[in-house]
């Protein structure tokens, strides 16, 4: 009678993991097998004289004292196609104001303002962001919001408007190359990252509607007609992934926006360690923000079954085929888990490019895998809460 319940456990449980995975590894595959025909990386360019002053950019701070010289450093050394870079600075204690002015001595493109108090309805990054885009030069095209914790690279400032000009985008944005250091961080953030790969497909891939828009804010360039056509950033005010709220906003209002791979161009130092990683990243992940909750609870299911179970599913259909149940069911679970954790583990290679290996701890992004299932439930915890603090700031009603 026991073995006989634990089959028929067993078989229902396979089941339903049948029903649920073999449509959503078929989603998935047909988003993986956009990748080959995805645009390929942004390479550096020099500009031209065409490009004289065509760029306004906008770096938002709030205690970035520690993190915002590389980014200083990074936009000096872009060419003259900048033609300010204002940082909108938040009331910092820290002493932000002083490390940009220390720079503002060397590149006189440089300066800061500070934002007014917060208003009702607004999160502190898209406020800052838009304080900055109302002060910038009317005679610059494009306007470009930095994040103070990004390591722009030589050409990238040229390579984003080429890209815009040849291609005719409105808006395109970047996911830059990660700058990890600790086992923990290494170990983790790919797993989030992938999160985002396995909901909206690969960078560079083609899109079919506004609200698979993906975009990052770290870097984020769109014309200056279009984005006071928008109103600016208030369309994203009260969201804590305004990236994706406005570009998705953008693209529903007729703009034309993009998504590249800027491996090559940007890097970034997110975060110190896997639970600032977990905390920090892990609140705006689920983008509830930017979507409806049909599509968040949707992309949720599916990531639930794709990456959240497949690996714990193997291991406990292994054991159980290797215990003597093998009934078809059983068997067809396990080959569809083993399946999917084969294709995560392939993804691995894919996106390698995206991180800086130089540093020691690089070996647990191998094992990344393993925190699949944390990814999942952060992801899960994300999306039933709504952020009280975010960046020192406090948003309790």
């Amino acid at each position: 009678m026991l073995t006989l319940s634990i089959d028929v456990i067993l078989g229902a449980i396979a089941l339903l993991l049948l029903l649920v995975q073999i449509p959503a590894g078929a989603i998935l595959l047909s988003r993986l097998l956009q990748g080959p025909r995805r645009s390929p990386p942004l390479q550096p360019l020099q500009a031209t004289p065409e490009l004289l002053g065509r760029v306004s950019v906008v770096i938002p701070t709030l205690n970035e004292a520690s993190r915002i010289g590389p980014c200083l450093a990074g936009l000096s050394r872009q060419g003259y196609e900048v033609r300010e870079a204002i940082v909108v600075d938040s009331r910092s204690q820290d002493g932000t104001v002083d490390v940009v002015k220390a720079a503002q001595r060397f590149d006189p493109r440089f300066r800061v303002m500070t934002d007014d108090p917060l208003p009702a309805g607004w999160v502190g990054r898209p406020w800052a962001l838009h304080t900055g885009f109302l002060h910038t030069s009317e005679q610059s095209e494009w306007v470009l919001g930095i994040d103070a914790d990004t390591q722009p690279q030589p050409g990238l400032v040229a390579s984003l408007v080429n890209t815009a000009q040849v291609q005719g985008y409105d808006l395109i944005s970047l996911s830059p190359r990660f700058v990890l250091k600790y086992p923990g961080e290494w170990w983790l953030q790919p797993s989030l990252l992938l999160t985002l790969l396995y909901r909206f497909g690969p960078v560079g891939a083609e899109v079919d509607s506004a609200e698979r828009v993906m975009a990052n804010g770290q870097c984020f360039l769109c014309r200056r007609s279009v984005l006071a056509g928008l109103g600016g950033y208030t369309s994203a005010r009260g969201s804590f992934c305004d990236d994706v709220t406005l570009a998705r906003y953008a693209a529903s209002q007729g703009a034309r926006v993009g998504f590249f791979d800027g491996a090559q161009v940007l890097k970034v130092r997110m975060y110190e360690g896997a639970a600032e990683t977990w905390r920090e990243w892990g609140r705006s992940l689920d983008l509830k923000d930017a979507c409806s909750p049909g599509q968040k609870w949707g992309d949720l299911g599916f990531l639930v079954a794709v990456q959240g179970i497949p690996i714990i599913a193997t291991l406990g259909l292994a054991i159980a085929v290797a215990l003597g149940y093998r009934d078809l069911p059983v068997v067809a679970a396990l080959l569809v888990n083993s399946s999917l954790v084969m294709i995560r583990i392939g993804l691995l290679w894919a996106i390698a490019p995206s991180y800086d290996f130089s540093h020691r701890s690089a070996w647990a992004f191998w094992f990344s895998p393993l925190a699949d299932p944390l990814a999942a439930c952060r992801i899960f915890l994300s999306s039933i809460r709504n952020p009280t603090e975010w960046r020192g700031r406090s948003y309790r009603s």
